[in-house]
């Protein structure tokens, strides 16, 4: 039974698929509140000698739930704003660099509506062949990775970027702290 107060915590004794994609939103959830309610000010600030800011990371966390949940889950091509970069040739920061140009409501609206479609299309994926089928990115000998990895995969991503964020928020205004609190809503999504 999911806690509404507490509606990012994955299942205490779920199946692997509900266990992983648990882990995942847990994340997700984690990352998008200490990024949350930020002004333009807050979004470009950056700690120390570091380039990166709550901003970026949100554009960059948005690039790479399209990259796995498109490319490489179906060979998709990725959609706008990601189809106009090189990424081969290009600036491969581009995402980190250019959220200094978006605002708050676009870098909020961008992540949130990406994860929504990374939310259905990895239901999708897991109604139609679960963590063990093969998907489309594979290595140059021709192995397709799984499901599995492409989930485990953008766990270790989030797990990077949200101890960023950790050290970022409490910078731009003292929010600390492991999980949101009780209840908590993203404030782009509230009505």
């Amino acid at each position: 039974m999911t806690n509404p107060d507490y509606w990012w915590e994955p299942p205490l004794a779920g199946t692997e698929a509900e266990h992983l994609v648990g882990a995942l939103d847990r994340l997700r959830t984690t990352f998008r509140w200490k990024a949350d309610g930020l002004d333009a000010a807050g979004l470009r600030a950056r700690l120390g000698p570091s380039e990166l800011t709550l901003g970026g990371l949100l554009k960059h966390l948005a690039r790479a739930e399209e990259q796995m949940f498109g490319p490489k889950l179906s060979g998709a091509p990725l959609p706008a704003p990601w189809d106009a970069v090189d990424w081969d040739t290009d600036d491969t920061d581009w995402d980190f660099r250019s959220a200094a140009d978006d605002t708050p409501e676009q870098l909020y609206a961008l992540w949130d509506s990406t994860i929504e479609r990374s939310r259905a299309t990895l239901a999708t994926a897991l109604a139609d062949g679960g963590l063990d089928q093969l998907v489309h990115v594979h290595t140059p000998d021709g192995q397709h990775a799984n499901l599995r990895r492409l989930v485990c995969d953008l766990i270790e991503e989030y797990g990077r970027h949200t101890g960023h964020a950790d050290l970022l928020r409490e910078a731009v205004d003292g929010l600390v702290g492991e999980d949101p609190p009780a209840g908590w809503q993203p404030k782009s999504n509230r009505s």
